[in-house]
C-alpha cells in the first residue's frame, strides 16, 4: 500500500512538470501591455516578483528561485522590451517552480 501511494504521489508531481512560453513580467505590471513592458520597468519593480504571461493571457507567478533566475536573465538581456521566454519547471497551483528561464 505504501508503494502504491508513493508511486501515485510521484506520478502526480511529474504530471505538472513542463515547459511554458510567454512574456516575463513583474507582478506589479502583469495586467499592463506586456509586449511593450520595458526591461527598465521590470528591474525597477523586481521586488514584487516575476511571472509569465502566456499567449492566452494567463499569469503564472514564479517561485523564489524563479524570481532570482528571471532577474538574472533580465539583467543579462540586450532587449529593451518584449521579454519573451521559455520556462521549464513544475506547476504548483498557479505558481511555477522554475528550473530554467531562457529569454528569446
Amino acid at each position: 500500500m505504501k508503494r502504491l501511494c508513493l508511486a501515485l504521489s510521484l506520478a502526480a508531481v511529474s504530471a505538472f512538470a513542463g515547459t511554458w512560453n510567454g512574456t516575463v513580467v513583474d507582478v506589479m505590471c502583469k495586467n499592463k501591455d506586456v509586449a511593450n513592458h520595458t526591461k527598465e520597468c521590470a528591474l525597477g519593480c523586481a521586488k514584487s516578483g516575476f511571472g509569465l504571461v502566456t499567449s492566452d493571457g494567463r499569469f503564472y507567478k514564479f517561485d523564489e528561485t524563479g524570481n532570482s533566475k528571471a532577474l538574472a536573465a533580465i539583467k543579462e538581456t540586450s532587449k529593451d522590451k518584449d521579454l519573451r521566454a521559455t520556462v521549464t519547471g513544475s506547476m504548483d497551483g498557479d505558481v511555477i517552480k522554475v528550473q530554467s528561464i531562457q529569454l528569446q
